[in-house]
């Protein structure tokens, strides 16, 4: 590869470093939605939530284990297999396998997997609720970047009519047509809108800065954002009234649904700690078997003598032979199948007096059910009054975008004509100032106004349940 074309890759592979990747405004909520930290930890939580609710359902299952002991016996002790006392060490084990499973609880069990339903469905409705509002505060943010870079062209464009009109006033003080003092205040009026430059480029720089952390970027040098066509229409808003907007935010916001899952779950644990009080009817079984030790079989028998056993009529002794057994230990599989033992068996537990524990179980399941209740009351009430708090500032914001529009054409044919005026020396510097300012403050107002109400709009929008995007 010859020095040419080396250099030629180079200066392609640092272009491509250099250029920047203007994001949509779709492109940093989904961003912010896989890589936002709270946002995992609502999943996770989400998580816990159906894993209780799961675990719930499969505690309703027969329970099955198995066990096994291996026990040393050292001193006097009775072997459960021989049943015989024992003054030496013995060795014993014991297998086994039970298994228990509850047949009524007075439907507590029914009613806590309802409730863990429910408090799991509530749970996913917090988490879509928190996807939902990271979307508004990007869009709030993205929007807030916008703004401030519209403001900075602004500060900017003022910034060279000024600069344009500094080096006309030069050229007439040259040619004695003007005072030096005109130019003078032409100078100071450049300074200021460079400093107002200065600000708003800061404000833009911070506000971007602030949606690069809301999006958590490993990144920060190749970013900017994509303007987007920002189209001000009254239509749509005007097509809906308070009422037909908040229905609609009654059936798709999540905070809402998570209040009455939570709601429903806390109706399910009253009846839950309800059931508590019933008698409980539980099934349980086991089989086992074991080694002992100490257990012997027989072999055998061996002679060992006589004993008297009595005396005849004429006083003669009789006797009788004596035998004794051979054994030996008794081998492990032997044992293992003979020493199987099975049971099976009913209980019944009828709570009488815990110490009140039933009694404010249930006073405090019913004051969580009555708290639950408040919260999704409240919560709808809430919602209501933000929609209708909404709907008035985008009414507000298109009325006083109106008004702006209005003003912003006014002051620039004001400031058209002062031109034309201040050119001819018909007016003083002061007054070209004074028109170029109040453009200024026309422009700023109309921005503002604009991008107000853009995002009252999607204010809306965002109850209404649709996509944040331009």
């Amino acid at each position: 590869m010859n020095k040419f074309n080396l250099a030629f890759l180079s200066l392609f592979i640092l272009s491509g470093l250099n250029a920047q990747s203007n994001w949509t405004l779709q492109q940093c909520v989904e961003h912010a939605l896989k890589h936002n930290i709270s946002l995992k930890q609502a999943d996770i939580t989400s998580q816990i939530s159906e894993l209780n609710y799961e675990q719930s359902i499969a505690a309703r299952l027969p329970s099955l284990n198995a066990g096994a002991n291996h026990t040393y016996n050292i001193g006097r002790t009775i072997d459960r297999y021989t049943n015989t006392f024992a003054n030496s060490n013995v060795l014993s084990q014991n297998f086994y396998i039970s298994s228990q499973v509850t047949l009524w609880s007075g439907m507590s069990q029914y009613n806590s997997i309802k409730q863990n339903q429910y408090s799991y469905l509530a749970s996913k409705e917090n988490f879509e609720q928190q996807k939902n509002d990271l979307s508004l505060n990007v869009t709030t943010s993205f929007l807030q970047v916008v703004y401030n870079r519209e403001l900075m062209k602004v500060a900017e464009f003022q910034v060279k009519i000024t600069a344009q009109q500094l080096e006309r006033t030069q050229k007439l003080v040259e040619a004695g047509s003007v005072a030096k003092s005109t130019a003078f205040d032409i100078k100071a009026q450049l300074a200021n809108d460079e400093y107002t430059f200065t600000s708003t480029q800061n404000n833009y720089n911070l506000s971007l800065l602030g949606l690069k952390q809301l999006l958590n970027l490993d990144s920060l040098n190749n970013f900017d954002i994509e303007k987007p066509d920002l189209d001000v229409a009254s239509g749509d808003l005007l097509n809906k009234n308070v009422s037909d907007i908040y229905q609609t935010a009654l059936k798709n916001q999540h905070n809402i649904k998570s209040a009455e899952y939570s709601m429903m779950g806390s109706e399910k644990g009253l009846a839950a700690a309800r059931g508590r009080v019933s008698p409980t009817l539980s099934l349980s079984g086991s089989i086992g078997t074991g080694y002992s030790g100490l257990a012997k079989e027989v072999t055998g028998t061996q002679y060992v003598g006589n004993s008297p056993i009595g005396y005849t009529s004429a006083f003669d002794t009789v006797y009788a032979p004596n035998f004794e057994a051979l054994t030996r230990p008794k081998a492990f599989a032997d044992q293992f199948k003979d020493n199987v033992n099975k049971s099976i068996g009913f209980t019944l537990s009828i709570p009488l007096f815990n110490g009140l524990q039933n009694y404010t179980a249930i006073k405090t399941a019913k004051l969580q059910m009555l708290n639950a209740k408040y919260t999704y009351d409240l919560r709808k009430q809430q919602l209501y009054k933000t929609i209708a708090q909404a709907y008035a500032d985008a009414q507000a914001s298109l009325n006083k975008f109106a008004a702006a529009k209005s003003a912003l054409s006014a002051a620039e044919e004001a400031f058209n004509y002062t031109q034309q005026k201040f050119n001819v020396g018909a007016i003083s510097a002061f007054d070209f100032n004074s028109a170029k300012n109040r453009l200024l403050k026309s422009q700023a107002d109309m921005l503002n106004a604009k991008f107000d109400y853009v995002f009252k709009l999607k204010v809306l929008d965002f109850y209404q349940g649709k996509p944040l995007a331009f």
